[in-house]
């Protein structure tokens, strides 16, 4: 009898390396390292999404170091996910985005990193306090704080005024000594307490937020047990602090100006105008002649009326023309007071805008106030723009648009609810300081994100440019070191989106 044959033995498929083989796959995002938190998710999912993202062109690290940006995890409990990863003793958490899945399955959908948005992001709620202190208080609401400012929304709603303006005094003391390192490290800590939506009440509070060192948390505490810190009460008694303050507040009167004057001995203003070896210039002369009115501050009625008086002179001179009040009185922006008033200016049709600024000058002189022209001072600088030289890798200053600094008479009659600070001087209208600048429409994004502010919002904003997306930022332009090529934008969400961040409001750049 044939037997017969046994059925041969059905063999298992292998299953593939769920997590693929690191580094073997292109990396196409240089700037993006995700980490992927495994509480919640699971080895077998985390391992699907790790290969999932590298073949996309992702770069996931295995460990979570100080070498990752992104952070991404399905445990949405805040506090519990908050409390692990500090247990993880990293010491660039506070850089680092933390986000939920959404962001993830975005981007694997885009094939490149979205760009962060709240709802992207797992923070501890402002609600949510972390244990009670020994003193039987709580302590302060743990928050997610970048280091760059352009990725902080900061209103004018200060809560740790006590502490910003005390280091605000140490920055402007070590610009004066010309020493920007410890300058600027005292502008980005005064920044990051700005934008707290509560108040430092101990040192303990500001454990993990970014960009206070050792010398601005010394301060910081000493102002919190004393009230007060030696070390500003010193620097506003200084006498050459105080003499360089009272200098620079001189329209154009710099710091190295101030530091020449102090060093000939010249101690107030009566002892500069009245020294034989000192010649002012014509701006100099004009900020002596109307500091009274120029170092008052500036209120947004005025602002408002300034802006109708700009207007009128520009309709003559380009119906077509476009204007935007800017600077700290922008629309949104919030603020009630400024020391001058920024306007953009320019033309829909290219080339035009060269002679625009000019135009309005002569305008503005033809108009006669009731004694005097309405025009007390004006300089003009011609356009020195040129797209040829650009990018610039090292950044200016100024831009080279057409510009001018001008001294306006302002009539108390346009301003709603009369001059600000002018009673009792009888004589019904004060000289405000105005400047214009003029750049080309195809640059005008650029120029309003520029000259919008504040000063640490747009350093940041140059900064995180650089640093984290390789590409040069300025007034004039967006240029993609990677891609070696100029980004366009029309407006300044365009600037945003090229740069994978979400955008902020003006009333959020008060940094």
């Amino acid at each position: 009898m044939l037997r017969a044959r046994a059925a041969p033995a059905m063999r298992k498929k292998p299953r593939p390396q769920a997590g693929g083989v690191p580094g073997r796959e292109e990396v196409r995002f240089q700037g993006v390292r995700l980490y992927l938190v495994e509480r919640k998710m699971g080895r077998s999912r985390r391992s699907f999404l790790t290969q999932l993202a590298r073949s996309k062109g992702f770069m996931v690290e295995d460990v979570l170091s100080d070498a990752v940006t992104h952070v991404v995890s399905e445990d949405c409990q805040a506090s519990s996910l908050w409390t692990w990863l500090r247990g993880r003793d990293v010491k660039n958490l506070p850089a680092m985005h933390v986000l939920g899945i959404s962001w993830f399955t975005d981007s694997m959908k885009e094939g490149k990193p979205v760009a962060v948005e709240t709802r992207h992001l797992i923070e501890v709620c402002v609600s949510d306090t972390s244990p009670a202190l020994p003193d039987g208080t709580s302590s302060t609401p743990l928050l997610t704080v970048s280091q760059y400012a352009c990725k902080r929304r900061t209103t004018t709603v200060n809560n740790n005024k006590i502490l910003t303006d005390a280091l605000e005094v140490l920055a402007e003391s070590y610009e004066f000594k010309e020493i920007p390192g410890r300058c600027l490290a005292f502008r980005r800590a005064s920044s990051v307490l700005k934008s707290l939506p509560w108040a430092v009440r101990c040192l303990r509070d500001t454990e993990g937020l970014p960009c206070l060192g050792e010398h601005s948390k010394a301060v910081m505490e000493e102002i919190l047990q004393s009230g007060h810190s030696f070390e500003v009460e010193k620097t506003l008694s200084d006498e050459k602090y105080q003499t360089l303050k009272l200098f620079t507040s001189v329209f154009g009167v710099g710091p190295k100006t101030a530091e020449k004057w102090y060093r000939g001995g010249l101690r107030s203003f009566s002892d500069v105008l009245a020294a034989p070896g000192i010649h002012l210039n014509r701006m100099q002369q004009s900020g002596f002649l109307h500091y009274g009115d120029i170092s008052r501050a500036v209120s947004k009625a005025e602002a408002r009326a300034l802006g109708n008086l700009i207007d009128e002179a520009v309709r003559a001179v380009t119906p077509d023309a476009v204007l935007a009040l800017t600077g700290g009185f922008r629309r949104y922006r919030g603020k009630e007071f400024g020391h001058d008033v920024d306007f953009i200016v320019t033309t829909r049709e290219p080339g035009k805008e060269e002679k625009l600024l000019t135009g309005i000058i002569e305008r503005l002189k033809q108009q006669v106030s009731t004694l005097f022209g309405l025009l007390l001072y004006c300089e003009y600088n011609a356009s020195t723009f040129d797209m040829v030289k650009l990018p610039s890798h090292q950044f200016e200053a100024m831009d080279h648009f057409a510009k001018c600094f001008l001294i306006v008479r302002l009539e108390g009659g346009r301003v709603e609810g009369g001059l600000h600070g002018a009673e009792g001087d009888g004589r019904g209208w004060r000289a405000v300081r105005v400047d214009l600048v003029s750049p080309p429409m195809d640059r005008y994004a650029f120029a309003l994100l520029g000259w919008t502010g504040s000063r640490q919002f747009e350093r940041d904003l140059r900064r995180f440019a650089r640093a984290e997306r390789r590409m040069l930022l300025d007034n004039h332009t967006l240029y993609d070191k990677t891609k070696k090529e100029f980004l366009a934008a029309t407006t300044e969400k365009d600037i945003f989106a090229h740069l994978g961040l979400e955008y902020i409001e003006p009333w959020q750049r008060n940094a």
